[in-house]
């Protein structure tokens, strides 16, 4: 009986595994030009000054070629599988272990559980983002690195170690419980609200017969992206600042927001201000963030119900 019950963990832990990395994959390769764009944007690439979301991606086809668009998405794919896997199985379980500590109508242990996990899923993946970033600002003609491997040596060996893939690590962390618990709290919040108000409307029975309720696409995607709208708002400009810190030793006159994040946060601030620094780039970030997020939570709880894993939720 107790291999059983542990097998059916192990089992348990693997499919979410998989259902999140699958998400991840799926959801950042549909956002990936927009996620070029936007880190381009955010550190002030001296070729995109002067552009906006729709002239930047011209502007990339144009002078690099169309596939210019996706730079950086393989490092992105290395990095995501496991980040969106840990992210999502890590909410899985740490929602289990908080379940109705906090009563039995409130969410607030979604909240809790999604920021936990977000905050495991980045301390485990950090450095293969940095990389990601830098390969994703390398522009045609002025590439500095040649790859994930060359771009991973050079920095460890150039900057400082594992400190230096690291940089930006801080703002991530205090952008990340806003961001993840919010994205997870919301979703869960909103997923309830459609089943217990608008269950004809939002809804079908449970495939398992269990007398649950699964939501429909249209309704997972609409849940998805304005968690994700309202998850952005929050701790966009904490994004920049990482960014600004992920990038700063590129460039021999960026390098003044390396020192850290408070002073990173001061500088943005003092050189363009609220919408032009700390909130650069927000509107491609809601281009990007609404349709990644919605992707990535229908496209989980798609593989969860494919799995076997979702048994539907029966609301009172």
């Amino acid at each position: 009986m107790a291999l059983k019950t542990e097998n059916k963990k192990y089992e348990f832990v693997v499919k979410n595994l998989l259902a999140g990395g699958i998400a991840g994959m799926i959801s950042k390769t549909t956002v990936a030009p927009l996620d070029r764009i936007k880190i381009l944007l955010q550190a002030h690439n001296r070729h995109h000054e002067s552009h906006g979301v729709f002239s930047g991606l011209r502007h990339i086809i144009k002078t690099e070629s169309p596939w210019a668009m996706y730079k950086g998405n393989g490092a992105q794919m290395v990095r995501i599988f496991p980040y969106a896997a840990t992210q999502f199985t890590s909410f899985e379980l740490y929602k289990r272990y908080l379940d109705g500590v906090f009563g039995a109508t409130s969410h607030i242990d979604k909240f809790i559980a999604g920021a936990g996990a977000g905050l495991t899923a980045v301390t485990l993946t950090y450095p293969l983002d940095t990389i990601r970033a830098r390969l994703a600002f390398q522009i045609s003609g002025e590439h500095v690195y040649t790859g994930i491997a060359h771009a991973a040596v050079t920095i460890f060996k150039e900057e400082g170690g594992t400190r230096a893939l690291y940089r930006g690590f801080i703002p991530t962390l205090m952008g990340m419980v806003p961001y993840a618990g919010l994205s997870f709290y919301c979703f869960e919040y909103l997923k309830y609200g459609c089943m217990k108000y608008l269950p004809n409307l939002t809804c079908n029975p449970c495939e398992k017969n269990t007398g649950g309720l699964v939501l429909i696409l249209p309704a997972k995607l609409i849940c998805g992206g304005l968690s994700g709208a309202v998850a952005q708002s929050v701790s966009y400009p904490l994004d920049v600042t990482r960014r600004r810190m992920q990038l700063a030793l590129m460039n021999p006159q960026t390098q003044k927001f390396a020192e850290g994040m408070f002073s990173t946060l001061k500088l943005i601030y003092n050189e363009n201000g609220v919408f032009k620094g700390l909130y650069r780039g927000m509107s491609i970030n809601y281009l990007r963030a609404i349709p990644m997020v919605a992707v990535s939570f229908t496209t989980y709880e798609t593989c969860k119900q494919i799995l076997n894993l979702d048994t539907g939720l029966q609301v009172k």
